[in-house]
């Protein structure tokens, strides 16, 4: 009942468990983009060599680099909003 006090209440499992299974479909998402985003962008399709160029190589640390970057900038502006309307956050906690 700590909740009735000001605390944060206690998760169920149940709860804790969903709130795990949708971060992890999150981060999949995520990755699922930036593969698909940044191979799209710096990998020729036609696959002359076996490993990567070095502009490949370079073209991909700057996309996934550029990738991270606008997350965290679009998730930090997303956190902002919702505490601004009175919500905790990406769960309501």
């Amino acid at each position: 009942m700590s909740f009735l006090f000001g605390g944060k209440p206690q998760l169920s499992s149940e709860q804790k468990i969903a709130q795990a299974e949708a971060e992890i479909d999150m981060v999949s998402d995520m990755y699922t983009r930036l593969v698909q985003s940044c191979s799209k962008k710096c990998i020729d399709t036609s696959f002359r060599e076996g490993d990567l160029n070095k502009g490949e190589s370079v073209c991909l640390d700057r996309c996934v680099a550029k990738f991270f970057e606008v997350n965290v900038k679009v998730s930090e502006k997303m956190q902002g909003e919702a505490q601004n309307r009175g919500g905790g956050g990406m769960f309501g906690v």
